[in-house]
């Protein structure tokens, strides 16, 4: 890491100042399977003084940060916008060690992450409720208020956007905050809450516990003092996470992953759709929710389409995140293990690699690599067709006719987004109607990340929405005035 790069405080942020704790936790960079640094390993113990903490901000007791005019809450979150962007290269850098993640990548998640702080300081402003015409002897109108405090456990594979995306809203509906970051990946959050801090956020409204999941995580998600819950990870700590909310009736916005089609109709521009599909599936190593892990490309057209993803895949390269290669490595060693084990059963399956990348020259021996593959041949049903390896692995099936496509992309529990590529504007808004998930993009893929764009699944991908008005609206709960005049 560079020795101009600010190290981010190694405690968690209670109530404005960072704590010791007893256990520490190493972070390791995932391309060189090294110690980087070290944070804390919050406890129990923490958790509840974190959120007593945000209990009394919000209440007022250590701040009045609920009861800052929207538009005090919409200058600061505007003012932090601009602070991290004069931070952008050293929380980028803290990004690509960090995750692992291409360095051109990382300067794009720092830049998304204060895009996030300016929509929704601009947006902080313009949220209101609504009149409703009722008897003529009533005035009746609804009040969006903010919970109170919001707890916001989020993953390593995007720290920093997704620190963006939660806290910026919470902060703007009015709510404070507790934030559990993932223990894998986490040093750009530490130092946003740090320069937070540092420029003007009362104590308390923002509380950050890192630790393990199964420690931290698990009290923060079962404890009686918070008000609203978003997760993002798996389906299966998601049900977890919710299970526990559930004990308190506490209300959770669950985002957990997907198994994303594009769909590549023989009318398509199929010169941008190959590139589309590429980067949907190399981003961040494969390590996306919203990953394009499912290619379904009309028969007609599938061996050109097909060749030419050959000879993207065979030339893409892997090398740490500095030498911004085309993919780094994957998160932990844990994760490669596990991707190498599903890909070595699907080969023994009969499951054709048709293309993989390949390791840069230099890369270090000690990084936990994969190389993007591409897969042909797979039986229907097969796993790499229904579960998210979350890694740079692409499956391709073959379709025959629209309804075809459309039964092969709904052929999952899962349901986070869809690409369709065609010129058809019929067939564009039937399958857009038709398939189910969250976000459908029409001659594109993510559409830049889109910020604005409410952005969450359906199925096992989860349920609520983040992003965009709607993610803001979701930190707020309505309450229904009527008032009898005569």
């Amino acid at each position: 890491m560079s020795s101009n790069t600010p190290m981010p405080p190694q405690g968690a942020l209670i109530g404005g100042q960072w704590v010791t704790t007893q256990a520490t936790l190493d972070v390791e960079a995932p391309a060189r399977g090294e110690t980087l640094t070290r944070i804390a390993r919050s406890q129990s113990g923490q958790v509840d003084e974190a959120v007593r903490a945000a209990r009394q901000a919000f209440d007022g007791q250590l701040g009045d940060w609920a009861s800052y005019a929207a538009r005090r809450r919409s200058e600061w979150l505007l003012a932090f916008a601009a602070v991290i962007e004069a931070n952008h290269e050293s929380l980028a850098t803290l990004e690509c060690q960090d995750t692992g993640k291409p360095m051109s990548q990382a300067r794009g998640d720092i830049k998304a992450c204060a895009r996030y702080f300016r929509f929704y300081g601009g947006a902080a402003d313009k949220l209101h409720g609504e009149t409703i015409p009722f008897d003529n002897d009533f005035a009746v109108m609804t009040l969006r208020e903010p919970y109170g405090v919001c707890a916001q456990i989020i993953p390593w594979n995007y720290p920093a956007q997704i620190f963006g995306r939660c806290v910026a809203a919470a902060l703007a509906a009015g709510n404070t905050v507790v934030l559990k970051p993932a223990e894998d990946a986490c040093l750009s959050v530490l130092r946003l809450a740090e320069l937070a801090t540092q420029n003007g956020l009362p104590a308390g409204v923002l509380n950050v516990v890192p630790g393990l999941g199964r420690e931290a995580g698990a009290a923060l998600a079962a404890h009686a003092g918070i008000d609203h819950l978003s997760f993002t990870g798996s389906p299966e700590t998601g049900t977890l996470v919710t299970q526990a909310a559930a004990m308190h009736h506490v209300p959770v916005t669950m985002e957990l992953g997907g198994k994303s089609p594009q769909l590549v109709f023989a009318d398509a521009d199929l010169d941008a759709a190959v590139d589309a599909v590429v980067r949907g599936i190399i981003q961040n190593a494969g390590q996306t929710c919203s990953a394009g892990s499912r290619l379904l490309v009309q028969r007609e057209v599938a061996e050109g389409v097909i060749g030419q993803l050959v000879e993207r895949f065979s030339a893409l390269r892997c090398d740490a995140g500095e030498a911004d290669a085309d993919c780094g490595p994957l998160i932990n060693a844990r994760q490669k293990a596990k991707l190498e084990s599903r890909l070595g059963a699907a080969e023994a399956d009969g499951i054709r690699v048709a293309a993989r990348g390949t390791l840069a020259q230099g890369a270090p021996a000690s990084g936990h690599f994969v190389v993007p593959h591409l897969l042909t041949e797979i039986p229907d049903g097969h796993e790499v067709l229904r579960e998210e390896l979350f890694g740079p692995v692409l499956a391709v099936q073959i379709f025959d006719d629209e309804a075809e496509a459309l039964a092969l992309a709904n052929a999952t529990d899962f349901g986070l987004c869809a690409g369709i590529w065609t010129r058809d504007g019929g067939r564009q808004l039937r399958l857009a109607k038709g398939i189910r998930s969250g976000q459908v993009f029409v001659n594109n893929y993510g559409a830049a990340g889109g910020i604005e764009l409410p952005f969450g699944g359906v199925g096992r991908s989860g349920h609520g929405r983040e992003k965009g008005f709607e993610g803001l609206r979701s930190y707020t709960r309505i309450k229904t005035v009527a008032i009898r005049h005569g």
